[in-house]
Parts: C-alpha cells; structure tokens; sequence
C-alpha cells in the first residue's frame, strides 16, 4: 500500500511536471505563499459550484473557495453575468462611473460602521490606508495591534508576526504595540502609559480567521476602553465581511469600530478592497483647496485599479444576494453540519483533537482534547492550540485529504471556508475524506 506522499505522487504527475516549470518562473514555484505545498502543489482548470477540477481529471470539495472570497462558490451564474456584460463595455474606463457609487452604497447598507467609503485593490491595501487614516486624523504615531493577527503583507502591520519579515527595517516597528490578545488589562496599561497611539487595529474574531479566536466579549470591551482614551478602533473584515454576518463581525457582535477594512467577498470573486468608517476621518483623503491642508495634512490615494468596473459589476451582485441573509445563513448551517461531524469523528476514531469556528469558518486541531465550552470560541490558548499540533502535519493532512478529494488551507494551521454551495451532499462526502485522510495519518504513526 502507498504512503500518503507516493499516493500524492501517483494521482498528480500533471501538477508535478507544471510545478517543475513554474519553479524556473516563480520563486517557490508559486504566487501566492498558501500554495506553497510540498512537494508540489496541485494546478487547477476550473471550478463550479462547491467543486473544483485539476489538470488531471482529479475532482475535489472546495474549502480554499479563493481565500474567503467566494462565499457564493464559484462561477455563480448571476456574478459572471453582471462581469460578462460590463467586459463587454469596458473593462476600465479610467473615469468615474455608476457601478463604484451602487458598490459602496451596498457597502454602507450592510456594515454599519461605513458612513462613507474609499475602494482598493485588495485587503492588505485596505488595511495600510485604515493604519493610515488614523494616525492623520489622529496627529498620533503608534498602533496597537495583537499577536499573530494578520493585517496583510505590509511592513507596520507585520510587527509581531514570526514569519516571512525579512527587508522590514526594525525602526518601523518602533511605531506599533504588540500585545497578546483577549487581555484587556494590557490594552490599558498601554493607552495609560502612552498618549501617542492612534489606533487599536484587529481581526475581530481572531488571528488567521479565528484559528486562535478572540472573545466577543473583549471586543465590546475594547470598544470601552478605546473610546474612553480617545483612540480609534479597526476592524480588519477582509475575511469576517459579509461572512459572519451580512454586515459583518460588527454585526453580528454589535460593536461598531471607526474604521473597517474589507476585500475578498466585496468584490464578488474579482480583485477589490474597501476601507470604510466615520465620514470625518475618511474626509482626511478629501482635497479642500487649501494648500496647506491638500500639501500635509490630507492623505493621498492613487490607485490604477481603485473600483475597477469588472470588480464593481461583481461586488455589486454578490453584495445584492448576500444582503437576502440567505448565503450566509445556509453556509454556516453547512459548516455548523461539517463541524458537529468532523467532532463525531474524532471521538470515534479516538484521536484528540478539536473542531470549531465562528459561522462559515472551520478549523481543525489535532493533539490535544477539545475543551471548547462554545465550539466557536474555542478555550485553548494558542501555545495550546500550537503545541498540539506537531510540525508539519498540517502538510501531512493537506496532502492526504487531497488525495481523497477535498482541499482546505493548512499554512497557519487546518482551515476550510464553507460557501452557499456546500450541500449536505457534500458535507457526507467531506467527512468520508476526513476519514479516509485521518486512517492513513494513524497508519504512518503522524496522528
């Protein structure tokens, strides 16, 4: 019988020889750091619904659903028709135009900290310029930010990360405050002891989507305590957008931050970010006529493809149907099916672990026994929820839930993303995966 790995070799000789080519072209031989599998990743041709093909002939469950951004799944017949008949018209019209003004409007329906809006590119974008807006508007440097809570690739919001920061001068990180999460006492202490931070900046259900989850009882909290000390609060939703609640994790918790950063499901499957908030700190990017205002006080924001018409066409038509409730509700039904399951499993197989997540998220934890009160918010601390998890099983259990035809993320830990799409059809058929990939994880001794 073949081991995980020859078995992975065997199924996917196609993605083996693209790989060999794309390692000439790519560093790593990928785009994007999440796709970086060893020994190779998989190459996909296209995708439908909850499914995905790849390059050869193989069919798997999708959980990656374009990094958080397809909560409607893909190829939705109303999105490729709103994209098909704007490409038809113009794919950027280097002007002003409708689209951008029904996308925010959409935008300020839904989340309710958005009073006006101002559209990027992606979520690492958005978050840079939400930094940005508030130190201007603030007159004040620092931020504060918490452990591991991920904020995009840019150099300020890498401040506390244990990976990929090489070419960072460490002098930029003089300006941010790293501090664990869920401990109120030590956001005091920092607004107490300096006056210079503008900003306190998180994922609000917790670092890398909740894997390591924050209490919805310390986000009300912290809205106290930023409000009593002056300083503004930013909700980084490039992935909690539209997927926790239509309006958000703010929603749902009802805790409205000044600011909030947005992208993946706001533009529909297409590249496109958003920051939105307070109409008086966005106003810090509007000209007055005023050189001395427009020269060094105002925050300036080019950008080529800022509300790029194909992205507005689909943001446009995502926002519409996510705004039913309907999307998101059944996709947290499915992942609420798939994580009841995947912990019956466990117990079954007698093998500890772990799974849970706040509505269409899911992880998964191996090593050690769930103590989760609520399997949203699990009660592990995060050296607990690490150590649990020896060194690269993550990749072990990649590879082998590949090899039974379901692709997750498993680069900070086991993630899935559930969409609309995701039927009990094929919740059965991920859980006889899981089953499948945790038998031969125990028949190589990883689990």
């Amino acid at each position: 019988m073949a081991n995980i790995l020859e078995r992975y070799r065997q199924l996917h000789p196609r993605s083996e020889a693209l790989y060999r080519e794309a390692r000439e072209l790519f560093p790593d031989g990928v785009t994007h750091d999440t796709r970086y599998v060893m020994p190779f990743p998989i190459y996909c041709t296209h995708a439908e619904g909850a499914r995905k093909w790849d390059v050869d002939g193989l069919e798997y469950i999708d959980y990656v659903m374009g990094h958080g951004a397809l909560l409607l799944g893909h190829t939705h017949p109303d999105v490729v028709a709103a994209v098909n008949k704007q490409m038809a018209r113009g794919t950027h019209l280097g002007a002003s135009h409708e689209l951008e003004l029904q996308w925010a409007q959409w935008v300020k329906k839904l989340i309710p900290s958005a009073e006006k809006v101002r559209f990027t590119s992606s979520g690492t974008e958005a978050a840079m310029i939400a930094v940005r807006l508030a130190r201007a508007y603030t007159g004040r440097s620092k931020v504060i930010k918490f452990q591991d809570h991920f904020h995009g690739w840019n150099d300020y919001l890498l401040a506390g990360s244990d990976r990929g920061t090489g070419g960072i001068p460490r002098t930029v990180w003089n300006t941010m405050i790293v501090l664990p999460p869920n401990n109120l006492a030590g956001v005091e202490k920092a607004l107490t002891e300096d006056k210079d931070v503008a900003a306190v900046i998180l994922e609000p259900t917790g670092a890398h989507m909740g894997l390591t989850p924050v209490y919805p009882s310390f986000l009300h909290s912290l809205r106290d305590v930023t409000l009593r000390h002056n300083v503004l609060l930013i909700f980084d939703e490039v992935v909690t957008g539209f997927r926790i609640s239509p309006g958000g994790a703010q929603a749902r918790y009802g805790v409205t931050p000044d600011l909030t950063a947005l992208a993946k499901i706001l533009g529909g499957g297409l590249p496109g970010g958003a920051v939105a908030g307070r109409a008086d700190i966005m106003d810090m990017i509007a000209h007055k006529e005023d050189p001395q205002w427009d020269n060094t006080r105002r925050i300036s924001h080019p950008g080529t493809f800022n509300a790029n018409p194909l992205s507005a066409a689909a943001g446009c038509k995502a926002l519409e149907l996510v705004a039913t409730g309907a999307p998101t509700a059944q996709a947290e039904r499915a992942a609420q099916s798939l994580r009841d399951g995947l912990n019956r499993l466990l117990h079954s197989l007698e093998i500890p672990g772990c799974a849970r997540g706040v509505a269409s998220v899911f992880h998964l934890s191996l090593g050690r026994p769930c103590r989760c009160d609520e399997p949203s918010v699990c009660q592990q601390s995060p050296q607990d929820i690490k150590a649990g998890m020896p060194p690269g099983l993550a990749g072990h259990m990649k590879r082998s839930l590949l090899n039974s035809g379901v692709d997750l993320m498993a680069s900070s830990g086991i993630t899935g993303l559930v969409s609309a799409v995701h039927g009990e059809k094929e919740i059965q058929q991920t859980l006889r995966a899981f089953e499948e990939a945790l038998t031969s994880l125990r028949h190589e001794g990883l689990v």
